[in-house]
């Protein structure tokens, strides 16, 4: 039966409030909408490809990538050994002519610092913990882009089937109010029943607005997360409602503290302060000069009746650490070590705290979500139907049956984005507590240059 049919069925004394009611389908019923018609013709994008659409796209991987490959460039630099200097010495020169075939002697030498103490090894250890803590944070953001997707994707399959609910509500209140208006110019409702109509059409078509402006803004974030600017929306598969994993409390810290690239970090990152204590007392080990060469000397020699001709020079020498025992840097690098130790501390309990903010989010959002599902949702379903079915048989008043409208529509609302926040902190518990899929890389503790380095 058609709703203009139910129009005239109804003029003989029905009110407009009668066909309201008769125009509101069950919580249940599907109605088509233009957004689902679109998107139903373009192939269901999955999760798993937005993932490796973000992994090969996301700027701040390739961001991490580079902090690698520049740490590992820093610790072949921190073995490499002090280059020689090649030189050429000219000794007694004579600006005299008379003399100067007689006076004056040519060499060339090569100069070199001998290592001692371990010294380069240990600076190469240095860079090699600070590689490692760029490799956790290499980690770590990889779990932030990741989990940034995941929840963006929860987030747009909740909001466009918001856009779906809003849309079907609009569109029923708008045949709604059409009909009113019919009703009206046949003398078969009254003014007020038309204006309640039309409040009823604004209010469900700013909802509407919203909705729509909503699940755009989702789209463009997700787009912006894997990096591609003509990501256009799809429909995706709705997973909203799939059986919700139980996480268990205990389980997730002990997996946390296990597994998380912040303590990963923060361990490496002690590891780093420990061979910087070992470089720091290293470095008053002196160092050998060696340096010798060849010339040739055209200094007469009284006892050989001659030229000296060629002869060789070799010189050694070590600075002596009497006044600087770099003790100074010692005292600092053993406050720097201490600092790290506290880190590891800080960073555990840092930790024990957001999971405990984050897990009591998913109790919450759990038994928001299990409570909607199986006890607000049907009695506010039971409620619609049962006046609807009295406002059919004129036992009940077209108020009543407005309160239970929005009540019902209202609950699966507030359904639709609790399971939105379950799934959301579901993907953050199992992502170790990381997000933020576009922010930078954080950068890795010590110098660029040769770590540990420092002068005798």
């Amino acid at each position: 039966m058609s709703f203009r049919s139910i129009v005239v069925r109804l003029r003989a004394g029905a009110s407009a409030a009668l066909c309201f009611a008769l125009l509101i389908p069950t919580a249940t019923a599907q109605q088509p909408n233009t957004t689902q018609t679109k998107e139903q013709s373009s192939p269901e994008l999955t999760l798993a490809a937005l993932e490796q659409m973000a992994i090969k796209n996301n700027p701040t991987l390739s961001q991490a990538e580079a902090a690698i490959q520049a740490a590992e460039g820093r610790r072949r630099q921190a073995g490499l050994w002090p280059n020689p200097v090649i030189g050429y010495e000219g000794d007694g020169l004579a600006f005299n002519s008379l003399v100067y075939p007689y006076r004056n002697g040519q060499s060339f030498f090569v100069e070199q610092t001998i290592l001692t103490g371990g010294k380069l090894a240990k600076s190469k250890n240095i860079a090699a913990q600070e590689k490692a803590q760029t490799q956790a944070e290499a980690e770590a953001q990889r779990l932030r882009v990741l989990n940034a997707v995941r929840m963006l994707y929860y987030e747009v399959v909740g909001a466009q089937q918001l856009l779906d609910l809003r849309q079907q509500l609009a569109e029923l209140t708008r045949e709604a109010t059409e009909i009113s208006e019919d009703l009206f110019n046949t003398g078969a409702a009254d003014r007020p029943d038309v204006l309640a109509a039309e409040v009823e059409l604004q209010r469900a078509e700013i909802d509407l607005l919203r909705a729509r402006n909503d699940y755009s803004r989702v789209w463009q974030t997700l787009a912006a997360v894997v990096n591609d600017a003509n990501l256009k929306p799809v429909r995706l598969e709705n997973s909203l409602e799939s059986t919700a994993p139980v996480l268990v409390q205990e389980e997730m810290l002990a997996g946390l503290l296990r597994d998380s690239p912040e303590i990963k970090r923060a361990l490496a990152g002690v590891e780093r302060a420990k061979a910087v204590v070992s470089r720091a007392k290293a470095e008053p080990k002196p160092d050998i000069y060696l340096r010798g060469g060849v010339g040739y000397s055209n200094e007469w020699a009284e006892f050989y009746g001659g030229k000296t001709g060629w002869e060789g020079r070799l010189e050694a020498g070590v600075r002596v650490p009497l006044f600087n025992r770099n003790q100074g840097n010692v005292a600092a690098s053993k406050a720097d070590l201490t600092a790290a130790e506290r880190e590891v501390q800080r960073v555990e309990l840092a930790l024990r705290a957001r999971l405990a903010e984050s897990f009591a989010q998913y109790q919450n959002s759990l038994g928001v979500a299990v409570r909607y599902q199986r006890e607000v949702l049907p009695r506010a379903q039971r409620a619609y139907d049962l006046y609807l079915a009295k406002f059919r048989q004129m036992g009940a008043a077209y108020p009543q049956v407005l309160f239970t409208q929005r009540t019902l529509f209202q609950a699966r609302t507030e359904y639709i984005s609790s399971l939105v926040e379950l799934w959301q902190h579901v993907v953050k518990l199992r992502g170790l507590l990381l997000t933020g899929g576009l922010d930078a890389p954080n950068g890795v503790a010590g110098d660029s240059g040769n770590p540990g380095a420092g002068s005798n």
